[in-house]
C-alpha cells in the first residue's frame, strides 16, 4: 500500500474540506498564510541568488529575532517575516489599499533595554533585527512582500510606558498601504545595499 504524500493524504481531507475548516478559523489562517509567507520570503531570496548561508532562528531562543537570516556582501542580516491583518484591509478603490501588519513578538518575553533596563512585553526591539517584511497577500492575492528598516518603524505609543521605553520599542500595528508610502519600498536590496555602506563607514 502506497504511502501517504501530502498532508490532505495524510489527514484524509478533501480540498474542499480543508479549505472550509481554515475559512472557519480565522486564526488558523492568519498561522497558515505567517509559515506560508516566510516560505515564500524564503524562495524570493533564494531566487536573487544574491545572498547564502539561509537559515531561520530557532522560534524558541527568545534572544535572537529573525524569521530569515543571511549573508549578503559579507555581512549578517536578520528579516523579520509579518502579515497584513486580514480584519484590517481596506479596499479604497483604484488599486489602492490601507491596512496594517501585526509586528509583535507571539507572548511576552523579557527584553533588555538601553541602561541596562529590562521589561516583560511582546513588543519588537529597535535593533533586534535589520529589515521587517510585511506579505501583501490580502492587498494583491499574490505572494508579494515590501520592505522597511528596522530602525524607520513607527515606536509603540503604549502609555503606560514611558517616553523613553517607547522610543525603544516597535508599534505593535505597523500601518501599510499600496500603492507603498514611506517608509516601505517594494524590493529589499536598496536598504541592504545602504545597511552594507553604513557599516563600511563605521569600520573606517
Amino acid at each position: 500500500m502506497a504511502m501517504p504524500t501530502t498532508i490532505l493524504e495524510r489527514w484524509a481531507l478533501t480540498p474542499d474540506e480543508l479549505t472550509q475548516i481554515v475559512d472557519q478559523n480565522a486564526s488558523l489562517r492568519g498561522m497558515l498564510v505567517g509559515y506560508i509567507a516566510e516560505s515564500k520570503l524564503r524562495q524570493l531570496f533564494e531566487r536573487s541568488g544574491r545572498v547564502s548561508s539561509l537559515a531561520k532562528d530557532d522560534d524558541h531562543d527568545r534572544r535572537k529575532k529573525g524569521d530569515l537570516v543571511f549573508t549578503y556582501r559579507g555581512h549578517e542580516f536578520r528579516i523579520e517575516s509579518k502579515s497584513l491583518q486580514t480584519t484590517m484591509t481596506k479596499r479604497l478603490g483604484n488599486g489602492r489599499f490601507e491596512g496594517g501588519a501585526q509586528c509583535d513578538a507571539s507572548d511576552r518575553r523579557p527584553v533588555k533595554l538601553a541602561r541596562g533596563r529590562k521589561i516583560e512585553t511582546t513588543c519588537l526591539l529597535v535593533g533586534e533585527f535589520d529589515i521587517l517584511a510585511v506579505c501583501l497577500f490580502d492587498f494583491t492575492g499574490r505572494w508579494d512582500f515590501c520592505f522597511a528598516l528596522n530602525r524607520d518603524l513607527p515606536r509603540s505609543t503604549y502609555k503606560r510606558y514611558p517616553p523613553a521605553v517607547r522610543a525603544q520599542l516597535i508599534k505593535s500595528l505597523v500601518p501599510v498601504t499600496l500603492p507603498l508610502s514611506a517608509p516601505f519600498v517594494d524590493e529589499p536590496f536598496v536598504l541592504l545595499d545602504r545597511l552594507v555602506a553604513e557599516r563600511g563607514r563605521s569600520r573606517s
